[in-house]
């Protein structure tokens, strides 16, 4: 029997994991090893189990998720990744592309594109896992799609970055002395969850904003965002 491909999930939504989940649960060749919820989690795992693939997002609780892209290479360097997150940033995805990620996918995430992208990674790996020399045309299959995949990332507006939200965003983040979480931003502005912390992460690499982990007493630390200093 074919050895299935043992997958990690990091993915800080439980809602967002579970379909993720239900998903490959449909795709036949594939097993969620385990999910984790933070930066922490995930390097846990990372290190223990040594998994062949991360759907990885990129805003955790307590880290980034290309952050963590030093510790896979490091402990795991066999283990492959698709990114699976709301984050456009130019500095994020180029960072991403050039760590060799397998696939970037933007949410909202359909079964349809999470099937496409799978089963293209799933026959990307068994081409690299034959023995003996790869013919030409299978190599060229492994990156037919990279070109046209990948935009002009130093004239392409965030997708997703209304200017007016920005500005209502930034005065927001001025009125506080004690720093904002993504989801008090989301509700202040009218906003998700996901797409507050898509702006605070795009102010943060425009520098104007940074953030800071805010440690309580109990439960995950929270990521706190601060206007920059000028």
């Amino acid at each position: 029997m074919e050895k299935q491909i043992e997958i990690l999930i990091v993915e800080d939504d439980k809602r967002i994991s579970d379909i993720h989940r239900r998903f490959i649960e449909k795709l036949e060749g594939f097993k969620v090893i385990g999910s984790a919820f933070t930066g922490e989690e995930a390097k846990d795992w990372i290190i223990s189990y040594m998994p062949d693939l991360i759907l990885l997002d990129v805003y955790l609780p307590d880290t980034l998720g290309t952050d963590l892209l030093a510790v896979i290479q490091e402990h795991s360097p066999d283990t492959d990744i698709i990114f699976i997150t709301a984050a456009a940033e130019s500095d994020i995805v180029k960072k991403a592309f050039r760590s060799g990620v397998a696939d970037y996918i933007l949410k909202p995430l359909t079964f349809e594109k999470f099937k496409e992208s799978l089963l293209s990674y799933k026959m990307k790996r068994d081409i690299l896992t034959r023995s003996g020399e790869v013919q030409e045309d299978l190599i060229k299959s492994l990156w037919n799609n990279t070109a046209s995949s990948v935009p002009n990332l130093e004239e392409a507006p965030p997708k997703g970055i209304d200017p007016i939200t920005k500005e209502k965003v930034v005065d927001h983040i001025k009125a506080v002395n004690d720093g904002i979480t993504a989801e008090t931003l989301g509700i202040a502005v009218g906003v998700s969850r996901s797409t507050a912390r898509r702006y605070l992460e795009y102010l943060a690499s425009e520098k104007l904003v940074y953030a800071e982990l805010i440690y309580g007493s109990v439960g995950r630390p929270e990521r706190r965002y601060f206007i920059q200093s000028s």
